[in-house]
């Protein structure tokens, strides 16, 4: 049996629309794909949200508008 290297998996911010009375949050997406195939769309978060990505912000951000659940689900 060989070991195997575990990759530390990368994850860029995204920004939730406000709906309701929600506010707008940062939200983290996981990288399934290089950041050049990224052009600013919805994608789908780690908590399952839609969310805008922005390849500016990496995660975890230093905000306070940041998604409870994609903080929880991120940590290592």
């Amino acid at each position: 049996m060989t070991a195997q290297t575990l990759t530390p998996t990368a994850f860029v911010a995204a920004r939730s629309r406000a709906h309701g009375p929600t506010v707008a949050l940062w939200h983290a997406v996981e990288l399934h794909r290089s950041e050049c195939e990224l052009d600013g769309a919805c994608e789908l978060t780690v908590c399952g949200a839609l969310a805008r990505v922005t390849t500016d912000e990496r995660w975890p951000l230093a905000a306070r508008d940041v998604c409870p659940a994609c903080a929880v689900l991120t940590r290592c």
